[in-house]
C-alpha cells in the first residue's frame, strides 16, 4: 500500500482531472439539463470506479472482486480517452478562435463528439484486447548462423497478465494458437500474472499444454514480483516449463548447438537482491561449442548488458507497444525500444507488444501478438 500522502496526491489529481472534463464539456453539450446531470453523475462515478478497478484485488469475495475490477478498468479506459479528447478539443477550439472560425455550433457539437468518440474508442479497444492475439511472423538474420539452425523457430508470448479480467479461457485460446505453430521452442517472457498462485493457479493451468521440440521456457517479469515471484516460479515449474533465473541451457538441434539463457526481471533486485538481473551471470559455465546465444529478458533495457555479454538475440516484452494512446509516447522515456525488431550493436532485440493486456481491457494502434521468430542466415 502506498503512503497516505501519495494516495492523497493521486486522489486529488484524479478529482481535478474529472472536474476539468466536467467544466469544459458539460456546459457546452447540446442536451437538456437533465442529461447534463446524468453526465455529471457519471463523472462522479468514474472518479470512484477508476481507483476501485486497481484495488479490487483486495476484495476477498468472488465474483464481486472481478466485477468491481471489470467496472473500474473499463471506466479507466474510457476516462483516459475522455481526458485526451477534452484536451485536444480545447486546443482545436483555441485554434479556431485564433482563425476566426469559432462559433456556437462548433462549441456544442465538439462537446458532444468528445464522449461519443471516447465511447467508440473504448469499445474498439475492448474488442481488440479481448480477441485472440494474432500471429506475427518475424525473420531474424544472424551472421554466422549454422546451416542446421537456419529456419529454427521460436514462439514467443509475453505480458498475458492473467488476473481479474483475463482467465483460463483467454489463456487456453493462446496456448492453442501457440501449439498450432509447431515451433522448435516456446518462450514466455514474463508478466504472466497479476495475483497469487492461490487465486490464479486454475487459470494458468493451460500452460501445461504448451508443446515444442525443445520445450517451453519462462523468465520473470516485474508483475511476478508484485505477486510473490517465488511461489510463481514453483508453480510454473510444476506446469512443466523451464524457468531460467540468470542461467542457461544448451540445446542440440540437428548437430548444432543453441544456447538459450534467461534473466530475472530488470527490477527484480528491488524485491530480492539474490534475483538481481545479470546477463553475464546467465552465461556462467557456457561451453565454447555454443554457436548462437539467445537471451530471454522481460524488459528491453536489459539489452545493453546483453550486448556486452555477447548475445546474438534478445527476446523481450514489458512495453505492450504502449497498449493505447497516449501511453505509447511514454514508453521511450523508460525503455530503449517500444516494439518490433531493433539492433543494438551486434545484438538483435525483439520487443513483443504483448499477448494480453494490463489494466484497462483496451488496445488501440498496438495490437497484441503471438510472435513466431525464424532464425535465418544473414
Amino acid at each position: 500500500m502506498p503512503p497516505r500522502s501519495v494516495i492523497i496526491v493521486i486522489s486529488s489529481l484524479l478529482a481535478l482531472l474529472h472536474v476539468y472534463i466536467g467544466w469544459r464539456i458539460l456546459p457546452d453539450l447540446p442536451l437538456s439539463q437533465g442529461l447534463r446531470g446524468v453526465g455529471a453523475c457519471w463523472l462522479v462515478l468514474s472518479f470512484l470506479l477508476v481507483p476501485a478497478g486497481l484495488l479490487a484485488r483486495a476484495i476477498k469475495r468472488q465474483p464481486l472482486s472481478d466485477r468491481v475490477a471489470w467496472a473500474g478498468l473499463l471506466a479507466m479506459g474510457f476516462f483516459s480517452s475522455l481526458l485526451i479528447l477534452t484536451l485536444l478539443r480545447d486546443v482545436a477550439l483555441g485554434l479556431a478562435a485564433w482563425l476566426g472560425l469559432a462559433g456556437l455550433a462548433l462549441t456544442s457539437w465538439s462537446a458532444l463528439a468528445v464522449p461519443a468518440l471516447a465511447f467508440g474508442l473504448t469499445l474498439i479497444g475492448l474488442v481488440n484486447a479481448r480477441r485472440v492475439a494474432r500471429v506475427v511472423e518475424v525473420e531474424v538474420a544472424i551472421a554466422g548462423l549454422p546451416e542446421q539452425l537456419h529456419g529454427f523457430t521460436i514462439a514467443q508470448i509475453s505480458d498475458i497478465h492473467v488476473g481479474a479480467t483475463i482467465k483460463r479461457g483467454y489463456l487456453d485460446a493462446i496456448v492453442n494458437a501457440v501449439n498450432a505453430l509447431d515451433a522448435d521452442l516456446i518462450a514466455v517472457t514474463g508478466d504472466l500474472v497479476d495475483g497469487s498462485v492461490r487465486q490464479l493457479a486454475h487459470h494458468t493451468a493451460p500452460l501445461a499444454r504448451l508443446t515444442a521440440r525443445h520445450g517451453a521456457y519462462f523468465v520473470t517479469g516485474n508483475h511476478e514480483y508484485y505477486s510473490n515471484a517465488h511461489d510463481w516460479i514453483i508453480e510454473v515449474r510444476r506446469l512443466g516449463l523451464t524457468v531460467l533465473l540468470n542461467e542457461h541451457v544448451v540445446l542440440q538441434h540437428d548437430e548444432a548447438s543453441l544456447l538459450l539463457a534467461g534473466v530475472t526481471d530488470y527490477s527484480a533486485h528491488h524485491f530480492d537482491e539474490s534475483h538481481r538481473s545479470d546477463p553475464h551471470a546467465a552465461l556462467t559455465g557456457a561451453p565454447d561449442t555454443a554457436m548462437i546465444k539467445v537471451l530471454l529478458a522481460h524488459q528491453p533495457r536489459s539489452a545493453h548488458a546483453a550486448a556486452d555479454a555477447g548475445f546474438d538475440l534478445q527476446l523481450s516484452g514489458h512495453t505492450h507497444g504502449g497498449q493505447f494512446f497516449p501511453w505509447n509516447l511514454a514508453v521511450p522515456l523508460q525503455q530503449p525500444f517500444t516494439a518490433g525488431l531493433n539492433r543494438l550493436r551486434s545484438l538483435w532485440v525483439y520487443t513483443s507488444r504483448g499477448t494480453g493486456y494490463w489494466g484497462p481491457p483496451k488496445r488501440l494502434w498496438a495490437p497484441s501478438e503471438i510472435t513466431r521468430l525464424r532464425l535465418v542466415k544473414a
